[in-house]
């Protein structure tokens, strides 16, 4: 893949294009980590089909990289070369009810977003994602769940574009989801989806969304400058004996270990925290140093929750203890 663009292939893009171009775009800000370098071009469609314009006229070997809210990612510090997209709530922020106790969002509508709104209509199913600090594109994109439900428990089909700029239909079965992970082709930048909830009392839906609030207050360092859980659980939820990442990580002696100002959280150790000055080389050194441990005390192999992305300054990289993944 080729990474940077040139300023001649920059000015093309920018024709005709409705949506907003930014080169050099500082990303830090618009994640929760507050850390990393900027986007060679961001890029900020107005709608679907300005977005499925750019792809169609975008060179295939410009490497693209779609993000979110910036809640479960890691820019490494010398920025993300090529093109980054950004859906924003403008042109993918739409929610509405739709017959068969159907919901239709788009991709940008935080989590936390679709919960109240199906509360408003009355639709059970939905309380889990009360607590998931994201959007529903990236949730769909890696089956996110919590409280033992998943995105797959209510997903009817999701809309998506290709790189040559196609509008793809995708029911649940295409999605091939298992464990906190879709089997979605990586070019594909999803833009909408529709979910099946079931008619539930108000009372009972009011207190399933406050017992998901109750809990990440008291267990999780949601206040703190964090990219919420860290690493996937070895076994996913119903496995008997389920071994989960937090006690791992705990028994390796893990709660509280710092490397520059990143630190592994007091309150939950499967949540890495900046403690104001961290960069992501301290972030990721701290994830790899925990996954470390972790595999000498316990013999399992963590897996990286977070998505991190982008390239080293030049210079420095972090040395994967045990290879990517």
């Amino acid at each position: 893949m080729i990474d940077s663009l040139s300023a001649a292939g920059m000015a093309a893009l920018a024709e005709g294009t409705r949506g907003r171009l930014t080169p050099d775009a500082p990303l830090a800000a618009g994640t929760w980590f507050r850390v990393g370098g900027p986007a060679e071009l961001l890029f900020q469609p107005a709608d679907e089909a300005d977005l499925a314009r750019f792809l169609a006229r975008l060179d295939p070997a410009v490497s693209v990289t779609v993000i979110g809210v910036g809640s479960n990612l890691l820019v490494r510090d010398g920025g993300v070369r090529g093109v980054v997209i950004r859906l924003s709530a403008r042109g993918f922020g739409h929610v509405v009810e739709e017959e068969n106790h159907r919901v239709r969002a788009g991709a940008a509508v935080l989590d936390k977003r679709l919960a109240a709104f199906a509360a408003e209509k009355l639709l059970g199913g939905f309380a889990f994602l009360h607590g998931i600090p994201g959007a529903v594109g990236g949730a769909v994109r890696m089956n996110a769940g919590a409280n033992n439900a998943e995105i797959r428990d209510l997903l009817v089909e999701a809309v998506a574009i290709d790189r040559a700029g196609r509008r793809h239909l995708l029911g649940n079965a295409d999605l091939g989801f298992t464990y906190r992970h879709s089997a979605a082709p990586d070019d594909l930048v999803f833009t909408e989806a529709v979910f099946a909830g079931r008619p539930e009392p108000a009372e009972a839906i009011a207190a399933a969304m406050t017992a998901v609030q109750d809990h990440r207050e008291k267990a999780q360092p949601i206040r703190e400058k964090t990219g919420g859980s860290t690493f996937t659980n070895p076994d996913p939820p119903g496995t008997p004996n389920q071994r989960r990442a937090w006690q791992l990580i705990d028994a390796a002696g893990c709660r509280g270990l710092v490397v520059g100002d990143a630190q592994v959280s007091e309150m939950h150790c499967n949540f890495l925290i900046n403690r104001g000055n961290a960069t992501a080389d301290d972030i990721e050194r701290l994830g790899e140093t925990v996954r470390a441990r972790v595999l000498e005390t316990s013999g399992v192999r963590l897996d990286w929750e977070i998505r991190r992305i982008g390239v080293f300054p030049a210079g420095r990289t972090v040395e994967p203890f045990l290879g990517r993944g």
